[in-house]
C-alpha cells in the first residue's frame, strides 16, 4: 500500500538483538547508511536496536522523510514482543536468542561477536546457517548479507522432541517410564 489513498504503508519491523552484553560493533554496523537504505529499499520500515550494556549511540529517526524509523533501547525484561513483531531479526549468537527467534518463524540473521574469547556461538550459528534456518554474518559482513539474502530460501527450524532422550536419562537413573 502506498500513502497515495490516504492508508498507511504497513509497518515491516527489523529488530536488532545483542542480549544483556556489549556488541557496539554490531549496533555500529546496523547504524550505517548503506545498512538502513538497503533496508528500506527491502520494504522494511522500522529498525528497532536493543543495544544492551554497550556504548555506542545509533543515530535515531523518525522516518517521516521516507527513511527508516529508527529506534533503541538498552534493556527490557522482556524481547518476546519485539521478537513476534519483527519482520526480520538481526542477532547476537545467544543460543536463547536464536532459537526463539526460529521457534517463531521469523527470518533470522546470526552476527558473531569476534571479540569474545570462547567463540562456541559461531559454531552453533554456523551449523544453523548449513542448515538454512537461518543467515550467518559478522559485523563486517552484516550489509553484504542484507544486500543478497533471499528469505525464500530459509527452511523453517523444527523444534526436537526431547521425550525420548527424557525417557533415556530416567530409565539412566533408575525412574520409571511414565
Amino acid at each position: 500500500m502506498d500513502d497515495s489513498d490516504g492508508s498507511l504503508k504497513p509497518r515491516r519491523i527489523v529488530f536488532v538483538t545483542v542480549g544483556t552484553t556489549s556488541f557496539d560493533t554490531l549496533v555500529r554496523a546496523v547504524d550505517t547508511h548503506e545498512v538502513k537504505e538497503e533496508l528500506s529499499k527491502r520494504g522494511y520500515t522500522d529498525l528497532v536496536i536493543q543495544m544492551g550494556r554497550g556504548s555506542y549511540i545509533p543515530t535515531t529517526s523518525s522516518g517521516e522523510d521516507g527513511s527508516l524509523n529508527v529506534e533503541y533501547f538498552t534493556f527490557s525484561s522482556s524481547i518476546a514482543d519485539n521478537l513476534k513483531e519483527a519482520s526480520l531479526v538481526i542477532s547476537h549468537a545467544g543460543s536463547g536468542s536464536i532459537f526463539e527467534t526460529l521457534r517463531l518463524g521469523k527470518p533470522l540473521i546470526v552476527v558473531v561477536n569476534e571479540d569474545l574469547m570462547d567463540n562456541h556461538q559461531s559454531e552453533l550459528a554456523e551449523e544453523l546457517a548449513e542448515r538454512k534456518h537461518l543467515f550467518y554474518a559478522r559485523p563486517q559482513t552484516l550489509y553484504n548479507i542484507i544486500a543478497t539474502m533471499n528469505l525464500d530460501t530459509l527452511i523453517p527450524y523444527e523444534s526436537g522432541d526431547a521425550v525420548p532422550v527424557a525417557k533415556l536419562i530416567n530409565r539412566f537413573l533408575g525412574f520409571p517410564d511414565d
